[in-house]
């Protein structure tokens, strides 16, 4: 099976109430199948024997909700949503934000669009053709233009764009056809700006970059006010009706309003009362649902249906348990056919001239280990499957070496120059008690000038215990 060969619902912003959500599983059930996958554009897919079905339509209508089923003739809107509570973020980003947002997005888009809080690490910035960034400005957002992947690196427009004003700055930038079109990205920004009059604001200053830090998206976990977000991964992306069901039902019983999708094929539900947790714990253990699982076998990210990906994942995953190698840190894609990467390491099937000769494999890793920055090097050219995870554990060594290397490089820098070095500012949602990068955490045993991209996941804020997310950036 393909993926043209699936329906494909656009879940705006990887975001959906239990409702429609339930209806949506439904309607998978009754056109025949057992299960849904999740796809990396935050979206729904599903396999069904007759796609010309009338219950499509009726669902779909009566929810308002976007579907496809010719391929990838029409894309998802990608959010950093779904990392709200699960992550740190920009101080001014909030639920409302997203939704007033993505309200103004009255048609369904062919090109890729992104609306991300680089503060976060669970969605990536750059995987779109349109990829609107959070600037430090409240609402104000960077734009960034990338239509073809042999681009090195996504454009930067010149001017951040007024939040409620994305929308028809990206309608009008689909209308100009930016890819046959043939124009340079500035000549497509102009065109789109002089048709929309948008509210803009000069850059003060550029996108800082977040270090890269792979998430952690799995299990019960706790969030402001005592309650707590879970994150549900299946390793096969081929997640059970029956089982999604039980949750939706779950969902509605304990007022969760919404469910999020994220791009690693994942679900996370958020806002669980301490109340509620015995329920949820009692769902997980009826199903058999396993959750917990290790980094190494999270931070993968595979095509949607490509079989042949997951065998070399399963493979390169239990060769590399067996050496009790550690990646935290890093993550992981199988490119095996075209795919947007947004890992720090891919392992991309090479080409071959004969059709029978073996397969091998090229190794990849992005600058800094950031796959943000858009720049990959290769480590290794054409090896057998075999001599992967031996050069693995050879890029991991790489990958931990440069960390020592900046963090000696930071120290260096703060003895030199520590009243003029740029230290961020992170302030507790629960009770604005304020984490300054530049003075640590003495009470916590963090050193001065410890970035908070660098501590721990455990970190918790010193006055009211609040978890890592909980604390929002305000100054950049």
């Amino acid at each position: 099976m393909q993926k043209a060969d699936l329906v494909r619902v656009f879940v705006k912003g990887g975001i959906i109430s239990p409702g429609d959500f339930l209806k949506t599983i439904n309607t998978a059930y009754e056109l025949g199948t057992k299960y849904i996958h999740l796809g990396s554009r935050q979206d729904i897919l599903f396999p069904v024997k007759d796609k010309n079905l009338q219950s499509l339509e009726d669902t779909f209508n009566a929810i308002n909700t976007a579907y496809d089923t010719d391929g990838e003739e029409y894309h998802n809107i990608v959010t950093s949503y779904t990392a709200l509570d699960v992550m740190p973020t920009t101080h001014w980003l909030a639920s409302h934000t997203y939704h007033y947002i993505l309200d103004t997005f009255d048609y369904q888009p062919r090109l890729k669009i992104n609306i991300t809080d680089p503060v976060q690490s669970l969605v990536p910035l750059f995987t779109g053709n349109i990829n609107f960034v959070a600037s430090s400005i409240d609402n104000y957002w960077f734009l960034y233009l990338r239509f073809s992947e042999i681009d090195p690196k996504p454009w930067c427009a010149p001017v951040l764009i007024y939040g409620y004003d994305l929308a028809k700055v990206a309608k009008a930038i689909e209308g100009i056809n930016p890819v046959e079109s043939h124009l340079k990205y500035n000549e497509i920004f102009q065109k789109a700006i002089s048709q929309t009059t948008p509210n803009t604001n000069p850059i003060e200053q550029e996108l800082d970059y977040p270090e890269s830090n792979s998430p952690y998206y799995e299990g019960m976990n706790r969030i402001v006010g005592g309650k707590y977000w879970l994150g549900l991964y299946w390793r096969n992306n081929k997640f059970t009706i029956n089982f999604l069901k039980a949750l939706c039902e779950l969902c509605m019983e304990t007022n969760i309003g919404k469910i999020c999708i994220t791009p690693w094929k994942s679900i996370i539900v958020k806002g669980i009362a301490e109340k509620d947790r015995l329920s949820w714990e009692k769902l997980l253990g009826k199903f058999g649902i396993n959750i917990r699982h290790s980094s190494l076998e999270l931070h993968w990210h595979l095509p949607v249906l490509d079989e042949e990906a997951l065998n070399i994942k399963n493979y390169l995953v239990r060769a590399l348990d067996k050496q009790d190698i550690s990646t935290y840190g890093l993550s992981f894609s199988i490119k095996t056919k075209h795919m947007a990467l947004f890992t720090s390491v891919a392992i991309e099937k090479a080409s071959k001239e004969n059709p029978n000769d073996p397969d091998t494999f090229n190794i990849l890793y992005s600058k800094d280990f950031n796959p943000n920055l858009s720049e990959y090097y290769f480590y290794a050219k054409n090896v057998p499957i075999d001599t992967i995870p031996p050069l693995l554990i050879e890029l991991s060594y790489k990958y931990y070496d440069q960390l020592e290397e900046r963090k000696n490089q930071d120290n260096s820098d703060s003895d030199l120059n520590s009243e003029q070095k740029h230290h961020k500012k992170y302030q507790c949602s629960n009770c604005m008690t304020i984490y300054d990068e530049k003075y640590g955490d003495p009470d916590s045993d963090i050193l001065p000038g410890t970035s908070f991209m660098k501590l721990p996941t455990n970190y918790c804020c010193s006055v009211c215990e609040s978890p890592k997310s909980a604390f929002k950036l305000i100054t950049k």
